[in-house]
């Protein structure tokens, strides 16, 4: 079954998933990983993503394998730009920023990657990317030259959401920014949740068990993690625990 497929049954059972992010720029040791993949392994964890707004040191592929030795845990790019392909990983989210209005990261990278992702053998998956932050000066908004989506304005993501459904992308995925001290709202999350039928990715400032609670119960299906692990490594047990707790309590199978 492919990853996409995947997502999408564990979409129609009610099953959430806890995916972490890992920023190739940060990974300075490659023993590094052996740690983060054991806890991984415990934790039962569904997805690795790998990927930044701006990759500076050329390890993004070597990330992607060691991980892959070490478990069989997916691993899907998450990328900043075109450039950040490897046929190491399992799949590729194939990000349009919906929620800006600079061609670049609509369409226009995405020109660029296709001959490239069309022979490789990663599975691509169509994502409508949204960042909604009361910040506008986070990476990912600063990289992409475009404005966040403001967090109170619930009628503005939906809608954007909605037409990215409407355009066919697969997934909706709401980013509050990679350490972002402001995680996305959960009544935010259930205006958007409310409004499209397909999976939803919601990830940035998720650095407690109760905010990720608080996510899932609004309607996110894949919860990510990343910074907050480094503060506190105990995080993904925990949050994979409240994940384990809610998809027992649907008698999910």
């Amino acid at each position: 079954m492919s990853l996409l497929k995947e997502i999408k049954h564990r979409k129609e059972k009610r099953k959430k998933s806890l995916a972490v992010l890992v920023d190739p720029d940060k990974v300075s040791d490659m023993n590094e990983l052996s740690a983060l993949t054991s806890l991984a392994k415990e934790c039962c964890l569904d997805f690795f993503f790998v990927g930044g707004s701006l990759l500076t040191q050329d390890n993004l592929s070597r990330v992607i394998q060691q991980l892959k030795d070490n478990c069989d845990i997916p691993v899907v790019l998450f990328p900043g730009n075109s450039m950040q392909i490897s046929n190491n990983a399992d799949a590729l989210l194939f990000l349009s920023l919906i929620s800006g209005r600079n061609a670049d990261f609509l369409i226009g990278q995405h020109v660029n990657a296709a001959p490239l992702l069309k022979k490789s053998s990663l599975e691509i998956i169509p994502t409508g990317y949204m960042i909604i932050n009361s910040q506008a000066t986070t990476a990912v908004s600063y990289m992409s030259n475009t404005l966040p989506i403001p967090p109170e304005k619930y009628s503005i993501a939906s809608s954007t959401a909605l037409a990215g459904e409407m355009l066919g992308l697969d997934i909706i995925y709401l980013d509050a920014g990679s350490g972002s001290d402001q995680e996305i709202s959960p009544k935010m999350i259930r205006k958007v949740r409310e409004t499209v039928s397909v999976p939803m990715i919601v990830g940035g400032g998720i650095n407690s068990a109760l905010k990720a609670t608080q996510a899932l119960e609004a309607g996110a299906d894949i919860i990510v993690i990343g910074n907050a692990i480094e503060k506190n490594p105990n995080l993904m047990i925990e949050v994979s625990d409240k994940i384990y707790d809610f998809n027992k309590s649907l008698n999910v199978h």
